[in-house]
């Protein structure tokens, strides 16, 4: 080793002759890539297993023959080509599409509403208001439709009484659900009425998280509370709208228990089913298993393009 006398500042500062030593790197804990190995096998089994068998089964022909022993055949394309040809299928989608947007659509704008409510509301108003949605979004689904078929029963409905107490006496023994119109309407009362509940309690939680001293600027700005929250608030809490779209979208695309209990107060199944209604249909009614199953992964498809625009929108905020 050799000194070096500094002229700036009147120092000996030690300099070292050598190549420079390089840091040596971390090693790396393995434990992080098994957690996530184990979650990642743990989805295959579960899903991956069941898409596969669909994905097989929809290139066979497999019927009620095949439940009992007989050997599948293997046909190609041929279930899909057959029910791409079939016009109830694409009723059947169009329907389910147009049920599932204004669905999605309606439930997080109702959500959102209540959930600025609950901001607004007094701490007691507030509880109450939470209860009740935490109620009706725990009530099992079959008791919650049990309820509105009887709010809508042609016979003694509630809803029937109050329509002819007002004057409207065309409504007296109407039957709702045997209207395919009407048989959605109440349908949609039904599903927005229990998805509502995770939207509002969602969107609140978000909006408890926009500062106040923002709001209060934008106030002596003279910025009015709509376009406040139209220019401020939405864009803050836009996240967490995204996500909830997304899965209100997912979820009344594969709407079925509510539709299925519904028919049961004797609507025109052919001119009410949803997907998945169409789905049980074909394999349940019909045996028609390799049909259904191809449907089935119809289904996925439809459900990845529908929310494929959301999911590159939440990409891109994330590289953001």
């Amino acid at each position: 080793m050799r000194t070096t006398t500094s002229a700036v500042v009147g120092s000996a500062v030690p300099a070292v002759d050598g190549p420079a030593r390089t840091p040596r790197r971390r090693r790396r804990s393995p434990a992080p890539y098994l957690l996530v190995a184990a979650s990642v096998l743990v989805i295959l089994l579960g899903m991956g297993y069941p898409v596969y068998w669909q994905v097989v089964t929809s290139l066979q022909e497999f019927g009620l023959a095949q439940q009992f022993g007989q050997p599948p055949t293997f046909v190609g394309l041929d279930n899909y080509a057959r029910l791409f040809a079939d016009p109830s299928l694409w009723a059947v989608v169009t329907r389910s599409v147009m049920f599932c947007l204004v669905n999605a659509v309606l439930t997080v704008a109702l959500g959102t509403l209540f959930a600025v409510l609950m901001q607004a509301a007094t701490r007691t108003a507030r509880l109450v208001l939470q209860v009740a949605m935490l109620l009706a979004w725990a009530m099992p689904m079959v008791a919650a439709v049990t309820v509105f078929k009887w709010l809508f029963d042609w016979r003694s409905g509630v809803v029937n009484w109050f329509l002819v107490q007002i004057g409207l006496d065309r409504y007296d023994g109407y039957s709702w659900l045997a209207q395919p119109l009407t048989f959605f309407l109440v349908a949609t009362l039904v599903v927005v009425w229990m998805s509502v509940p995770f939207v509002a309690l969602s969107v609140y939680a978000a909006l408890t998280q926009v500062s106040e001293e923002v709001m209060e600027a934008a106030a002596l700005d003279g910025a009015g509370a709509w376009r406040a929250f139209w220019n401020i608030v939405v864009p803050m809490i836009r996240p967490v709208l995204s996500i909830v779209l997304l899965l209100q979208i997912i979820w009344d695309l594969r709407v079925f228990g509510q539709i299925r209990l519904l028919q049961d107060g004797g609507a025109p199944v052919s001119e009410t089913n949803l997907l998945g209604n169409f789905i049980y249909e074909l394999g349940v009614g019909r045996q028609d298993f390799a049909g259904a199953a191809a449907v089935s992964i119809f289904v996925l498809a439809l459900t990845i393009a529908l929310s494929w625009p959301y999911v590159r929108s939440l990409l891109k905020e994330d590289e953001a």
